[in-house]
């Protein structure tokens, strides 16, 4: 099945966070990979819509950002660059589910020191409020984030001057 809009391929030359973050690089890969699965599933599921295409784009550029040469998102990234819809995958089908994980390590990012470790629990918390809208717990830690460091700037993900 063909994606009848262009993708202008992201490309991540190198990630914005590094070797700092407080992640081990098999952890970063395993969340790019889960990340990954859930865009093609959002974008198959949906058609294609212009809403998923965009929240495809911001998570899939996450999972580039914390797994540069993840299979799963290099591939997702070329076939729709190619025009042509993923397959669904089986990973953490359920929104909820990986939203929980994200607002997790979120929560314990937030407790280590460091500009990094702060960005990316933002960014894992006002996703998982995004894909599980209905978690209040979720929802509020994100409106507290964005009050008080204003909103995610997903464009630096999109695009990093690097």
């Amino acid at each position: 099945m063909a994606v009848a809009q262009e993708w202008p391929p992201l490309t991540i030359p190198r990630s914005i966070f590094t070797s700092q973050i407080g992640m081990l690089d098999t952890e970063r890969e395993d969340y790019a990979r889960q990340l990954a699965g859930y865009a093609a599933t959002l974008l198959v599921v949906s058609n294609g819509s212009d809403a998923s295409r965009l929240q495809t784009r911001k998570i899939l550029a996450l999972a580039l950002q914390l797994a540069p040469r993840c299979k799963e998102a290099i591939v997702l990234n070329f076939q729709l660059a190619n025009r042509i819809l993923p397959e669904a995958t089986p990973t953490l089908a359920e929104a909820d589910i990986l939203a929980k994980l994200l607002f997790s390590r979120g929560k314990l990012l937030q407790q280590q020191d460091g500009e990094e470790n702060q960005r990316l629990a933002r960014i894992f918390i006002q996703l998982a409020a995004e894909m599980d809208p209905r978690n209040v717990d979720v929802v509020y830690a994100s409106e507290v984030n964005r009050l008080d460091h204003g909103p995610v700037d997903w464009n630096a993900l999109m695009s990093p001057s690097n």
